[in-house]
């Protein structure tokens, strides 16, 4: 092997290797058995949660996951292997991968890492199902505006009343 084919090598396993530190989620899958319509479609509903998906060669993700220091997910590298990697949601890769598998027999997840933590297909199943992350901020914002709008309701209903009261007693004073 050429000195120069190295240093493509080593430069594709060094790229890998920034991409897993440096995403949230990158989800492994193997992608064998779909269509070229299946791929660029899975491919386009990753891009738009900014999921970046790659096919990558195995030995390229054994070296990039161990510089990264993630050398037990090795095990997930055999066969056709692709990874869909996440810098800002960790939940978008589960949930459209999860979604896609569901429709296509031929996609399957074969684990991944999740905000740095190795995980399970079980374990990228149940982040699938939780909202998404604007999802939980209105959630969040909903509890927060919960006690406001209970004391605004109370304070109505004191006043109503108040204005009840003052009505009766005008009433009753003609």
């Amino acid at each position: 092997m050429s000195e120069q084919a190295i240093a493509l090598k080593a430069k594709k396993v060094a790229e890998v290797a920034e991409h897993l530190k440096g995403s949230t989620a990158a989800v492994v899958v193997n992608p064998r058995g779909l269509t070229v319509a299946e791929s660029n479609d899975l491919r386009s509903q990753l891009r738009q949660e900014g999921v970046l998906l790659e096919v990558i060669k195995n030995k390229v993700m054994v070296r990039a996951a161990e510089e990264a220091g993630y050398a037990e997910m090795n095990d997930l590298f055999a066969g056709p292997t692709a990874v869909a990697f996440s810098k800002d949601d960790a939940v978008a890769p589960a949930k459209v991968l999860k979604k896609f598998a569901d429709n296509t027999e031929a996609l399957e997840i074969k684990g991944g890492v999740i905000d740095g933590t190795i995980v399970s297909v079980d374990e990228i199943n149940k982040y699938a199902s939780l909202p998404s992350f604007d999802g939980l901020l209105g959630q969040l914002m909903a509890e927060f505006q919960y006690p406001i709008r209970s004391f605004a309701y109370a304070v109505k209903a004191l006043q109503e009343k108040k204005e009840a009261e003052e009505g009766e007693s005008a009433a009753a004073a003609e």
